[in-house]
């Protein structure tokens, strides 16, 4: 949001009752309206910054509350119970060798 200067509340005003049949002319009376409109331009913006603020803030909190989450639910890795030693590693690879071949023709043969 822009910020809004200090007389332009006031001349919105202006020609807000001046469009209803109210002009405001110099005196005291529109100088305290002026300086209201003033005090009320300021505080717009002032909560407007601090808004802006609090929103980063909680921006920068929701996403440490995401990370934390992901991390809580995120899937873990798989643990491997020992480590495979060479000797480890050359049983495993025999256990998975195919069994033996027949013949060709898939019988065995007989003598005779």
């Amino acid at each position: 949001m822009k910020p809004i200067e200090k007389d332009e509340l006031y001349e919105n005003l202006s020609q807000f009752l001046k469009a209803k049949g109210i002009e405001l002319k110099e005196g005291s009376y529109s100088k305290g309206i002026h300086a209201g409109c003033s005090f009320l331009a300021d505080a717009i913006n002032l909560s407007q910054a601090g808004i802006e603020r609090a929103k980063a803030g909680i921006d920068k909190g929701l996403e440490q509350v995401r990370q934390v989450i992901h991390e809580k639910t995120a899937p873990k890795p798989p643990v491997n119970a020992a480590p495979i030693t060479s000797a480890g590693a050359k049983v495993a690879r025999k256990a998975q060798k195919p069994p033996a071949k027949q013949n060709s023709k898939g019988k065995k043969r007989s003598k005779g």
